[in-house]
């Protein structure tokens, strides 16, 4: 099942108690396919300048299962960056520089080869563009988004556009509660599924998610999960984008041949929940080393041991 993703590639500095990674590789597109492609086959949509490492380049090609064909360098451009400090506990952190470059340019152009891709994942980037990219996915059957603060403040609007069109949406439980303007997690879900998402999955750091599904006869089923209990934790940045990776490959490797192109992919609590374990222990790897230093040398076996215990822990 062809799977794609659209999202930012750039370059980040980031600075923690645990040590400080300058000028490493990052971007939210960059994270999920990592994580996406240890379950199956995933395609990047992302553009660069011409400042771009060649060594992060060499970096995202050899990623495993990941197409980068349409990762392509903006002439005269110049490559996302991003800096950010973290407090000591790293639950919050402290951006100190945005530089959008080619990003504040326009949506890349997505690859003709590309474009019969049916399960689409918009990463975090402004909603404008994210439903630029979606029109040219015309076989699309499962599109989930993914946001932040700073457009819910910024293009409300827009947001409100993007939420009709999509199937699901990803965001941390405080930019639910604002984009809901309500303080608990349960109501903000449920509100959420109002403005046109199927599923929606409230992401809440160390204490694990909530997920919401809209069932065919109209009613809510609610579930959640814990987080993996890691015990390094080197950096989180990423963990985010690492999860929603985990959690689209999976869904991508199981709804190959369940509808007709043209149509929506059926959805179920088992599915929804067998595809967040997956994100959760995808995102647990990103966070032992910094950038994507774990996934050069993480193997699917390890995957599949870290996804077992995982299991085993939260059956009752």
């Amino acid at each position: 099942m062809s799977l794609v993703v659209t999202g930012t590639v750039g370059i980040d500095s980031v600075y923690l108690p645990t040590g400080n990674a300058e000028r490493v590789l990052g971007g939210s597109c960059v994270y999920f396919a990592a994580a996406a492609g240890m379950m199956g086959p995933v395609r990047m949509v992302a553009v660069v300048g011409e400042d771009f490492p060649a060594g992060s380049r060499a970096l995202i090609n050899g990623l495993t299962n990941v197409d980068s064909a349409g990762l392509t360098t903006r002439k005269g451009g110049k490559t996302f960056s991003w800096a950010a400090r973290y407090s000591a506990d790293m639950n919050s952190r402290e951006t100190l520089s945005t530089e959008l470059g080619v990003v504040g340019e326009g949506a890349p152009e997505v690859p003709a080869a590309y474009r019969d891709s049916r399960i689409v994942f918009l990463a975090n980037m402004h909603p404008a563009q994210q439903l630029a990219l979606l029109k040219q996915f015309p076989q699309q059957g499962l599109v989930v988004a993914d946001t932040m603060d700073l457009w819910i403040n910024i293009a409300r609007y827009d947001l409100g556009l993007l939420l009709q069109e999509v199937d699901g949406l990803v965001l941390n439980f405080d930019e639910a509660e604002l984009l809901t303007n309500t303080k608990n997690t349960v109501t903000a879900a449920k509100h959420l599924l109002n403005m046109g998402p199927r599923f929606v999955i409230v992401k809440k750091g160390e204490h694990g998610c909530l997920f919401a599904l809209r069932e065919g006869d109209g009613s809510i089923a609610l579930g959640a999960l814990p987080a993996f209990p890691t015990e390094k934790v080197t950096d989180p940045t990423g963990a985010g984008d690492s999860f929603a990776g985990g959690f689209m490959g999976y869904l991508a490797s199981k709804l190959s041949g369940h509808a007709a192109p043209g149509m929506r992919f059926p959805l179920s609590i088992p599915t929804l929940r067998s595809a967040l374990a997956r994100g959760t222990v995808a995102a647990s790897f990103t966070i032992e080393d910094f950038s994507l230093d774990r996934y050069k040398t993480l193997k699917p076996a390890e995957v599949e041991a870290r996804l077992k215990w995982y299991a085993e822990m939260v059956r009752i």
